[in-house]
């Protein structure tokens, strides 16, 4: 994984991304126990490409450089990668509060762990309410910084919810 964070990194020194931070499962790596994930995805900001968000120059670099495209994903060094471009106000806040880490030698951002629940919270898939729930009851995080995020986006009924099932 190391080796997809500096090609990460040298895309973002070039201007070809923005911003990006590593979120979903792979994130937990830095905040909790690992889950099982097959990829790493990468919340980023791309730049305007128009009145459309286009990955196009970010997949065009890539395989410019000898990375295989496959469905959604881009192998890196052997990680298949998944770009998800901020696509709300949400995920915005998550990417520029995102925390610098270290893995193994190279820098990287990480999305906050109260950032990852909300997300959870919000695309609502049945993985995503089971680990907000796994969460919620073996992480530890900043439950001010939490219930300020849940506020600001709505998704507080959700946390209740996932905290106290019926």
């Amino acid at each position: 994984m190391e080796a997809a964070l500096r090609v990460l990194n040298e895309m973002e020194a070039k201007g070809i991304l923005r911003d990006h931070a590593i979120g979903g499962a792979m994130a937990l790596l830095f905040h909790t126990e690992p889950v099982a994930t097959f990829d790493l995805d990468i919340f980023c900001l791309v730049p305007e490409s128009g009145p459309l968000v286009s990955l196009a120059p970010i997949y065009d670099h890539l395989r410019a450089c000898g990375h295989e495209v496959a469905a959604e994903h881009v192998v890196i060094a052997g990680v298949p990668v998944q770009f998800i471009p901020a696509y709300n106000s949400l995920v915005t806040e998550a990417l520029e509060q995102a925390e610098d880490k270290t893995f193994g030698q190279t820098s990287t951002r990480v999305l906050r762990l109260e950032h990852l629940l909300a997300i959870m919270l919000q695309t609502d898939r049945p993985k995503d309410r089971q680990r907000a729930a796994l969460l919620a009851t073996s992480a530890s995080f900043d439950n001010a910084r939490l219930e300020g995020i849940l506020a600001r986006h709505q998704l507080t009924d959700s946390w209740n919810r996932i905290r106290s099932p019926r």
